[in-house]
C-alpha cells in the first residue's frame, strides 16, 4: 500500500514551487552584492569605519549607526555562510558578536 505524498508547495494555485527562503533571499539581494562589488573595498571598509566611528562618538542615539554596521554583517554572513569553511564561518560570527555587543553597550543606558 502506497502513501500518497503531498505536492511541493508552490506560489499559487497552479504556479511553480515555491523557493526556499535561503534561494529567494540569494536572488533577491544578488543585485545588490553585483552593486557592493563594484564598490572600491577601500571606500566600503571606509563608510564602515565612519559609522564605528559615529556610533562611538555621537551620545544617545549613536547606537543606530552601529546597529547599521551589525545588519550589515549579519547579511553578509548569512549569505555568505554556505560558501566558507569553519574557520571563516567562526571568525565572522566573532566579528558580528563584537559588533552587536557594541550595539547593545550603546543602547542600553548605563545606571
Amino acid at each position: 500500500m502506497s502513501h500518497p505524498t503531498s505536492p511541493p508547495p508552490t506560489d499559487g494555485p497552479s504556479g511553480p514551487p515555491a523557493l526556499p527562503l535561503r534561494s529567494r533571499v540569494e536572488h533577491a539581494v544578488h543585485p545588490w552584492l553585483e552593486r557592493l562589488n563594484r564598490v572600491p573595498r577601500l571606500a566600503l571598509g571606509a563608510l564602515v569605519l565612519v559609522l564605528l566611528v559615529v556610533g562611538v562618538v555621537v551620545p544617545h542615539v549613536g547606537w543606530v549607526a552601529t546597529a547599521l554596521v551589525a545588519l550589515f554583517v549579519a547579511g553578509l554572513v548569512w549569505v555568505t555562510w554556505p560558501q566558507c569553511r569553519p574557520p571563516e564561518r567562526l571568525m565572522r560570527l566573532a566579528v558580528l558578536g563584537v559588533v552587536v555587543a557594541m550595539t547593545v553597550v550603546q543602547a542600553v543606558p548605563r545606571g
